[in-house]
């Protein structure tokens, strides 16, 4: 199970990140960008994805994982289960995330 400590830890690490907060409540940014953030709950991390169809799929898939609330309905946001992921699946959500709203010729080359 992932902590916010372990969504800090590795949002952090990667390439020009930081926190300030969003909603009261922990978020990570690139060059101004939000790219995840901790939700009100405590245990559900937003993040978001490529398009609207690939947060169906995500959803679709795995339930368990996965979610939204009507709040993101239109948005190709998702809500990530804390409860439900590791921590290199978290890392790799992350780094998904990041290169999403890096900068185009860092993100390009980020392997993360």
């Amino acid at each position: 199970m992932v902590t916010e400590e372990d969504v800090r830890r590795l949002a952090l690490s990667l390439p020009e990140t930081t926190e300030k907060p969003m909603y009261g409540m922990p978020a990570f940014y690139v060059r101004g960008k939000w790219f995840a953030r901790v939700k009100e709950e405590g245990d559900l991390l937003v993040l978001p994805v490529g398009s609207q169809e690939e947060k169906a799929e995500l959803i679709a898939a795995e339930p368990a994982k996965f979610g939204t609330t009507p709040h993101y309905d239109g948005h190709a946001i998702v809500l990530v289960r804390f409860g439900a992921v590791d921590a290199a699946e978290m890392g790799e959500l992350l780094a998904d995330a990041w290169r999403l709203r890096g900068p185009r010729r860092r993100a390009a080359g980020f392997e993360g």
